[in-house]
Formats: C-alpha cells, structure tokens, sequence
C-alpha cells in the first residue's frame, strides 16, 4: 500500500498553485506548493489513490461531508487554486468522462425534467430564505456600485434586464424558470407589463402566487406550475434566468426553438445562464450532478451562440457577469454560515457540509474562469429592432 500512498503524495503535490499543508491519516505531514500554507488540508482516514481518480470532485466531497477530511482555511481558495493548476488531480474528469456522456445522453423527459427541479428547490422556502436576501432571489445580482447590499443589487439585476428589452407598459412578457417571482412582480407592477411565470417547483408556485394575490397583481400577474415545452402563446418579450443549465446537453436546441417560437414576430428575448467561455471541462460535475443539480449541463459560449444562430434570433447584446456571480455566491455563503449550525440541527451535518462546500466550490469556479455567468439579447426579427441605437439606455434605470 505505500506505493498507492506515494502516488496519493505525488498526486496531491502536483494540485495545487498556492501552498498548502497536507496532513495525513498516519499523522504525517507535507507542504506542497511553497512555503507558509494559508491552507491546511487534514486526510483523517486511509485514501486510495485508485478511488481519487475515478470522480475526484465527488470523491473529495463526499469525503468532507462525512467528516474523513478537513480544510482549515479558505475552501474557496483551494478550490480556485486547483482549478487554475494545469492537470490538478483535484479537476481532472477523465476517470468521470463515461459517466458525463451517460449523464448526456439522458433524455429530460418532462418527468424527470420536474423529478430534478423539485430536488433541488423543493428543499423548502424556509431553507432558502435564511441565506438569500428577501428578495428571494437565487441567481447572479448586479453589483452595479461597489457598496451595494445583495438585495440592492438583485433588485438592480432585474431592473437593468427589463431596461434591456426596453419594455413598453401594457406588452406581455414569459418567464421561462421564475423562481421565487420577483421579476415576474416588478415586471407587472413597476413595468406595467401582462406577466406569466412558469416554473416545476411546488414549493415557488405557490409561494408566487401567495405574493402576487398580496399585492393585488391578479390581473396582471401569474406563475403556472409548468414545463418549458407546454406553454401556449406568443409573447413581446421572453425573460429566462438560470434556466438553459438545468436543460440538459440535448435539449438545449429544444428550450432555443421554444424561445423562438413564443416570441412575437418582432419580439425580444433576455436570456441569462451559466457558460464556459472556453470548453475546460465536460460542463457537468459527478458531486453537482449527485447532490445538487441532477440533470444540470454548462454549455459552453460557442454552443449557446450555435443554437441561437439555428433558431435564427439576432444577436443584439452577450454581456459576462462573472465576477458577479462569485460576489453573489461569497454573499450566500456568508450568510449561509450564520445559520449553518441550525442547518446542521435541522437536515444533519453532512448536508450542511454539502451546501458549504457547494458555495465555495461555485465561487471558486467563477473565481478560477473556468465558468462564467452570460446575458444574452436577442430579437425575433432583425437584429436591433425596436431598440434605442446605443448601448446607453441598458444602464439608465438601474438606481
């Protein structure tokens, strides 16, 4: 066994690109990278190398869910320190890559397509609302100013996609994966617009409709517990936010063909999702896939614009967010660790170690670039129609 413990040795010094302090289960210590480790990483059982190798990323979660290792200091930082170390055993999926194409391969039926959304977001509104902000927002916010709080900067995300489509009161606008409806409730209430909002989750449906009857919105306002391929109509604006991931890799021309065929024949779509600008990995994670987002695929930047170009929208504006949405995650997880010890009481520690860990992983993944965050605008007929001639309007109603 000490040959496996050497390649482990060999393995783990070759992972990182900041210096870091490995303990191991014999009581043994190395420093790897340089000297002076902000980062102590603590194997507190015996480790097969051969076990590393076949999903790295789940293996080492699982591992730190169940307590078999530790990290004193930034998970973030090493995280994003592996992911930026060329060939980093940490980030390598060539032991995962029959895996992913099975996981590719999968069909999204609408079935399993709900099965996969309620996991996720079904865990319940009490959950989420201890660590977002009352908006209820769970995707990338706008840090328009530096000093913005979360909320403020949610809110100024919203507002600047609206601006962007450049909404004209009394129009009708989809929003293709609502969540918790904010955008769907400024859209009819601030914006004077005829909104629908569709979403599989239980648990949002009903709460969007609880806020839109509260506010008197009935009128100008529903969610309906719906899949993206069902809805009837056609629309002046279509609004999707952190949708097209949840998708599937061969669906994604499908929910491109819905957009198109939803918009009116001169309408405008605000697409907003998670990318890679260039292909670094296989855009699906074995610990992602199991424990958070079953069923999630990144696409990277060519593919998206790919089958934009198939469904033949124009193309009017692709802004990245990604330093906003490492912003957005550190947030979350400063206030997820506020009430980490009552989520350890409520659902057991390895899911609270689970959601820390899936925080710092994704900041540190926007962190590192090997993910990015894409606004993307698009029109059903030639590019630029119906819009101002600048870019400058986007920006005039933020504050």
């Amino acid at each position: 066994m000490a040959y496996k413990k050497n390649l482990l040795k060999s393995a783990l010094a070759q992972a990182f690109e900041i210096p870091v302090k490995v303990t191991y289960w014999s009581g043994e210590s190395e420093v790897y990278g340089g000297e002076n480790p902000e980062i102590h990483l603590k194997l507190n059982v015996r480790i097969d190398i051969n076990n590393v190798t076949k999903a790295p990323t789940l293996f080492f979660a699982e591992a730190y869910m169940n307590e078999e290792i530790e990290i004193e200091g930034s998970i973030q930082a090493l995280v994003a320190s592996a992911y930026r170390k060329k060939y980093s055993i940490l980030t390598n999926q060539l032991g995962f890559r029959d895996a992913v194409l099975r996981a590719l391969a999968r069909a999204h039926d609408r079935k399993g397509s709900r099965k996969d959304i309620q996991k996720h977001y079904d865990i319940g509104n009490d959950f989420y609302k201890q660590w977002l902000d009352p908006t209820m927002t769970y995707s990338c916010a706008y840090f328009e100013r530096e000093d913005m709080t979360l909320e403020e900067a949610q809110l100024a995300k919203i507002r600047n996609i609206l601006t962007k489509l450049n909404c004209v009161p009394g129009k009708t606008l989809l929003d293709i994966g609502c969540g918790w409806g904010t955008l769907c409730i400024m859209a009819a209430r601030d914006y004077g617009l005829n909104v629908t909002g569709i979403t599989l989750s239980n648990e949002q449906h009903s709460y969007v409709n609880s806020r839109i009857k509260e506010l008197g919105l009935e009128d100008r306002a529903k969610v309906l517990l719906l899949d993206y391929r069902d809805v009837r109509g056609e629309f002046d604006y279509v609004v999707s936010v952190g949708m097209f991931e949840h998708v599937g890799k061969r669906n994604l021309n499908i929910y491109f063909k819905k957009v198109h065929d939803y918009l009116s024949s001169e309408g405008r779509a605000l697409i907003h999702g998670i990318t890679a600008q260039a292909r670094t990995t296989l855009g699906v994670d074995p610990f992602i896939a199991k424990y958070i987002f079953p069923g999630g695929y990144i696409p990277d930047l060519a593919e998206i614009i790919s089958h934009i170009k198939d469904m033949r929208l124009q193309v009017d504006d692709i802004e990245p967010r990604r330093r906003h949405y490492q912003k957005t995650l550190e947030i979350w997880r400063a206030n997820y660790m506020k009430v980490f010890d009552e989520t350890v009481e409520d659902m057991g520690k390895p899911f609270a170690r689970m959601w820390d860990l899936y925080l710092q992983s994704c900041a540190a993944s926007f962190e590192a670039g090997n993910i990015d965050v894409m606004q993307f605008l698009l029109t059903k007929g030639p590019s630029g129609q119906g819009l101002p001639m600048t870019r400058k309007y986007m920006y005039e109603d933020i504050n």
